[in-house]
């Protein structure tokens, strides 16, 4: 009898209990089948030459293993890249209308006009504070003031923002 029909033989006789094998490690029956045939065609006689059945068939389980472990693997790195959000490019964005586009050009020059009228020290604090991400700590730092005076500039701009903005005037 030749190496691959023993080898063939062997496959046949175990294949349930290889199959039975590859469901517990993956739950499921389908998966375990295509895992156990895919095993089957990477077992390779060359690799089992004078090796007794037993050592033959320890080989054939740990093919059969580590085809269910990819498989996991290559299902959990799927389910993380499904979970994930398509990257922002990818998305439609909302076209604005010319009258939106508009409506926001004239809230940017009303709070400009509300922030010319202020010191200088007042729209740096608010400046620094709101867009820049500093802390009021870092603002008093750099204008050279106490934090409460930090605060109360930037309290006082966005409230006369707010007002501005309330009122509906541009």
């Amino acid at each position: 009898m030749k190496e691959g029909d023993a080898t063939s033989l062997l496959y046949a006789a175990h294949r349930p209990a290889l199959v039975r094998y590859a469901t517990r490690i993956l739950g499921s029956r389908e998966a375990a089948e295509d895992i156990v045939q895919d095993a089957f065609l990477r077992f390779s006689p060359a690799n089992t030459y004078g090796a007794s059945a037993g050592q033959t068939l320890a080989y054939l389980y740990r093919i059969v293993r580590n085809l269910c472990l990819d498989l996991i693997k290559r299902r959990r790195i799927e389910m993380r890249e499904q979970d994930s959000e398509p990257p922002f490019w990818s998305m439609p964005r909302a076209v604005e209308t010319p009258e939106e586009t508009v409506l926001v050009s004239d809230e940017v020059r009303a709070i400009a006009e509300v922030l010319d009228r202020f010191p200088l020290d007042v729209r740096v604090a608010l400046e620094m504070h709101r867009f820049g991400g500093y802390t009021l700590e870092e603002v008093a730092a750099h204008l050279g003031i106490s934090v409460a005076t930090a605060h109360r500039h930037v309290r006082a701009a966005l409230v006369e923002i707010a007002l501005r903005l309330g009122n509906g005037a541009p």
